[in-house]
C-alpha cells in the first residue's frame, strides 16, 4: 500500500499525461499500480494510506550522504557502519548497508556522465598511442600508432623502446608523412607527456613543450582514469594489432586472472 503522498503523486502523473505507462514512468511505479488507484479514485474508494514508521538510520542520513559525497561515491557500507557505530548508531550492518547503498544511487544519479558525438574539424586533431608488437629476434618491439581525424590510413611506426627521443622521431615522421601539422594531438599521460598533475592540471614535459612548439601543435592528454577520452587512439592501436602484425607473430593476449 502506498502512503499519501506517494498516491498524490501517482494521480497527479496521470492526470498529467492522462497514460498509464508515462504516469508509471513517471511515479517510478508499475502502470498496473497507477490504473488500480486511478480505478479507485473513479469509485471514490481510496484506501487509507499506512502509517509508514522511520527507519533507525534516518537520524544519520545526513551524514551518510556527507560520507558518499567526499568520497565520491566510493566509500563501502563496512565503513559507514563502523563510523556510525561511533555515533551511537544501534542498528544492524544490512540497515546501514541499505541506507548506503540508496544514497549512492542518488549521487550517481546527480552525477551521471553525458555521452555526446565527438565530432572533430578536419585536419584539427590526431591522437597517438603504443601497442605491443611482435617479438623479433627474440627482440621485443613496440608499435607507435598515430590515427588523424577523417583520413583514410593510419600511420604506424615499428620501434624498440619509448622513449622520448625515440618519441619525437616519431611524431617527425607522422607529421612528414600526414604532409602538415594538425592543430591539436591527443595522447596517454605518460612521463615523456606528462610529468605530474596539480590540483587536477597536467604539467608538460618541458622538453616536450619545446618539440611541440617547434611543429606548432600543442598537445593535449586524456582525463586520467577515463578510457572514453582516448577511444580514438586504443582503437588505432586494435586495429594496426589485427590488421598489421602477422598472426604468427602478434602476442598472445595475457590470460585474465
Amino acid at each position: 500500500m502506498k502512503s499519501k503522498e506517494e498516491a498524490m503523486e501517482i494521480l497527479e502523473a496521470y492526470d498529467l499525461t492522462g497514460s498509464l505507462r508515462a504516469a508509471a514512468a513517471l511515479a517510478g511505479v508499475s502502470h498496473h499500480t497507477v490504473d488500480r488507484y486511478v480505478a479507485l479514485r473513479d469509485v471514490g474508494q481510496l484506501p487509507d494510506p499506512v502509517i509508514r514508521r522511520g527507519r533507525i538510520t534516518d537520524p544519520y542520513l545526513a551524514k551518510i550522504e556527507e560520507w558518499v559525497e567526499r568520497s565520491k561515491g566510493r566509500i563501502r557500507a563496512d565503513i559507514c557502519h563502523r563510523r556510525l557505530r561511533s555515533l551511537d548508531h544501534e542498528g544492524s550492518e544490512r540497515t546501514t548497508r541499505r541506507a548506503v547503498a540508496e544514497a549512492k544511487r542518488a549521487w550517481r544519479a546527480g552525477h551521471r556522465r553525458i555521452y555526446r558525438p565527438w565530432i572533430p574539424e578536419p585536419g584539427m586533431w590526431f591522437q597517438w598511442d603504443w601497442g605491443a608488437g611482435p617479438v623479433v629476434r627474440r627482440q621485443e618491439t613496440l608499435l607507435f600508432c598515430a590515427w588523424l581525424a577523417w583520413s583514410r590510413f593510419r600511420v604506424v611506426l615499428p620501434t624498440l623502446d619509448r622513449s622520448f627521443e625515440t618519441l619525437v622521431a616519431c611524431l617527425d615522421a607522422t607529421l612528414r608523412r600526414f604532409g602538415g601539422a594538425p592543430t591539436y594531438g591527443l595522447t596517454d599521460n605518460e612521463k615523456t607527456v606528462t610529468t605530474c598533475h596539480v590540483a587536477g592540471i597536467a604539467v608538460r614535459n618541458p622538453a616536450l613543450v619545446e618539440a611541440s612548439r617547434y611543429y606548432g601543435l600543442t598537445v593535449a592528454s586524456c582525463v586520467v582514469a577515463d578510457p572514453e577520452s582516448k577511444g580514438g587512439s586504443e582503437a588505432t592501436v586494435r586495429v594496426a594489432k589485427a590488421d598489421l602484425v602477422p598472426t604468427a607473430a602478434a602476442p598472445a593476449a595475457p590470460a585474465r586472472p
